[in-house]
């Protein structure tokens, strides 16, 4: 089992303001973290993948402090982004060799459920639920341990999201997944835990009903 941290993680950054925050994430566990827009969860997933340094505070894997070099050489921490980042005019089956060059990681892929009604197409011509699954069988195959995935469930076609849900529950016995998306339902189906990011902190959260109690939510 590894264990990634954060360590009293604070950033002003825009809008957001992370205050101080403190959890981890287990290698076999999901933790899903809620926030309205501009609630900071983007940037926290950011500073967690190397990508902006926080104010204060630090990351750590098996009590070994992180730099945002370590992250990305060592492969420790793969990250699905909310913005697409294939190329369009790429075919799937020529995308998959281009991530994947070992052979058995391509068959994963290749033979994943549903992917062959699609891969001689364009990602361009793909459909949004399509491609956001392949885009998470791509990053989803990679050897990191921990995986960051920012709204994965948005605007996906219920077929697709039924794929990935199977896909990330599966995957969640080798990996630590950290997840964010406004289909709260979705990710309080999947997650072993769950927070809210809100005014900056984070609080635990059980059910639906502790996400109307803090406000999240509207009756």
């Amino acid at each position: 089992m590894r264990i990634l941290q954060a360590r009293n993680i604070q950033k002003s950054y825009a809008d957001n303001i992370l205050n101080d925050l403190n959890f981890q994430c287990k290698t076999g566990e999901m933790i899903g973290i809620f926030g309205r827009n501009g609630s900071g969860k983007s940037t926290l997933l950011k500073i967690l993948f190397g990508k902006i340094k926080p104010d204060q505070g630090s990351i750590y894997l098996d009590e070994r402090e992180l730099t945002s070099s370590s992250i990305i050489s060592e492969k420790l921490i793969g990250c699905l982004p909310q913005d697409s980042f294939l190329p369009k005019n790429s075919t799937v089956q020529d995308i998959i060799p281009f991530f994947h060059p070992d052979g058995e990681a391509q068959d994963r892929i290749f033979y994943a459920k549903g992917v062959g009604n699609f891969a001689s197409r364009k990602i361009k011509e793909l459909a949004i639920g399509q491609r956001r699954y392949l885009e998470l069988l791509l990053v989803g195959n990679l050897d990191h341990p921990f995986l960051l995935l920012d709204e994965p469930f948005s605007m996906v076609e219920p077929l697709y999201k039924e794929c990935i849900i199977e896909f990330i529950t599966n995957l969640k016995a080798r990996k630590g997944i950290i997840i964010t998306d406004h289909y709260y339902q979705d990710v309080l189906n999947v997650a072993s835990k769950n927070f809210l990011l809100k005014n900056g902190n984070l609080v635990s959260i059980s059910s639906e009903a502790d996400l109307l109690t803090e406000g999240y939510l509207k009756t």
